[in-house]
């Protein structure tokens, strides 16, 4: 037997249910050398896919069931399990498991089913010999040999024949337990049908007998119900009698209503008409008050330009004072200076003194012994240095020199204001929105 102790997975199946061609014995010998191992070469095809316990083992030929293994080996897995492809296998037998006579054997492949997969040509374990052995025999044995023979295949007929009519009856005896199988299913299931059928007749009456009881109870609430419903109905009447008066009266509160909503909804519209006077009010006032507050600013602005023309004049007539003592003082420098020539014609020492004296500066006042009045000037130039300029736009800052005309800087701050033509008030032209509200005050005042 094999060398492990777990048995294979055989069965009892037939013969004739089984698929020799799924796996093919290739190289099988017609008979083994006894005492040395055996290889097995098989070809799994594509129509078998082989499993873990799948096995190989050596039957006696005649055998009947897969359990009448002589020996066997756990078939190996090939590396794909899955392939479509034929895949080439071998397995070898120890000579120490392997039988002693020379019966005929043959390989079988079972899966884990038990179920024949291949099987391969008969061979057996002996020695080869060399030559054969020529038997010489008598006829009458020869006779003897052909009667047994005879014999044989006919007890071999009526074998088959036997085989054949017990296969049919074995077959008829199939098809007679699977109807009586049949049967017996459908009987069980009838019984189980019929228990269950008794056990909702008798929920069912159970059910009819208490629906009986619940209708005697309903009759006798139907009979309470039918008193209440004439109170009911009495009630009912009563109670339209008094909704037809309470309906009237409230037609009645309807059109009190309804006139009542008239008046609130006249109120509501002479109070929008208000509301919107007032606000309109409200706005003039604001656009009001904007402009008195831009008048008063233009007061101001007036105010001080005419005090800034003020100032300007006296300046103006400060620096016309000045101007005339200095047309005096030229005129006496000129005088002086005159006088000094004439006197210097006539000294005999002009000449020597004039070597001897010093040359003074020439920037002095640009006369030869020094301007007599250079103290004075200074000051008075200093004195209109100190006075600061007033020729500057009030409106945008703008300098203008000393020397423009009055008429000139007049006319350039006027172009920053606007004069309303009505009362003759001046506006800056940045706040052109103020003056055209001013306009438009005008134009109300006249409606």
């Amino acid at each position: 037997m094999d060398e492990t102790a777990d048995e294979p997975p055989t069965s009892a199946v037939l013969l004739d249910n089984c698929h020799f061609s799924q796996v093919i014995f290739n190289n099988v010998e017609k008979f083994y050398v006894p005492g040395g191992d055996v290889t097995c070469y098989y070809t799994l095809t594509q129509n078998i896919i082989p499993r873990g316990k799948d096995w190989v083992g050596i039957f006696r030929v005649g055998w009947k069931t897969t359990r009448e293994y002589y020996t066997f080996m756990w078939a190996p897995l090939p590396n794909d399990v899955h392939s479509d492809t034929t895949v080439q296998q071998q397995i070898q037998f120890k000579a120490y498991y392997l039988p002693k006579d020379d019966e005929y054997y043959q390989f079988c492949y079972i899966d884990q089913d038990g179920v024949v997969r291949g099987a391969s040509v008969p061979f057996q374990f002996r020695a080869e010999t060399e030559d054969d052995i020529l038997v010489v025999t008598t006829q009458g044995e020869v006779e003897e040999i052909e009667l047994q023979n005879k014999n044989l295949r006919k007890e071999n007929e009526e074998l088959k024949a036997s085989c054949a009519s017990l296969q049919k009856q074995n077959m008829d005896l199939q098809e007679d337990l699977k109807k009586t199988q049949e049967l017996q299913n459908s009987l069980e299931s009838l019984r189980s049908n019929t228990e269950t059928l008794e056990l909702e007749l008798n929920s069912l009456k159970k059910e009819n007998k208490c629906l009986k009881e619940l209708d005697d109870c309903r009759e006798a609430e139907l009979h309470q119900l039918k008193e209440q419903l004439q109170k009911v109905t009495s009630d009912k009447e009563r109670l339209e009698t008094r909704l037809k008066t309470a309906l009237d009266h409230m037609d009645q509160l309807q059109s009190q209503v309804l006139s009542y909503e008239k008046e609130v909804e006249n109120l509501s519209h002479i109070d929008h008409d208000k509301t919107e006077q007032l606000e309109s009010l409200k706005e003039e006032n604001r656009q009001l008050r904007m402009t008195r507050t831009q008048q008063q600013q233009n007061r101001d602005l007036m105010k001080e330009l005419e005090e800034q023309k003020h100032l300007f004049q006296i300046l103006q007539a400060k620096k016309d004072e000045a101007d005339e003592e200095n047309q005096k003082l030229r005129k006496e420098n000129d005088g002086l200076l005159r006088h000094l020539s004439q006197a210097r014609e006539f000294s005999p020492f002009s000449v020597v003194s004039q070597a001897q004296a010093p040359i003074p500066a020439p920037g002095v006042g640009g006369l030869l012994f020094g301007n007599p009045y250079c103290a004075t000037g200074t000051n008075l130039g200093a004195g209109t240095a100190d006075i600061p300029s007033l020729r500057k736009c009030p409106m945008c800052n703008e300098v203008f020199p000393e020397d423009i005309e009055t008429s000139q800087y007049e006319a350039h701050v006027q172009s920053h204001l606007l004069e309303c033509s009505l009362c003759n008030e001046t506006f800056e032209k940045s706040n052109k929105q103020v003056f055209e509200d001013h306009i438009f005050c005008h134009g109300l005042e006249e409606f």
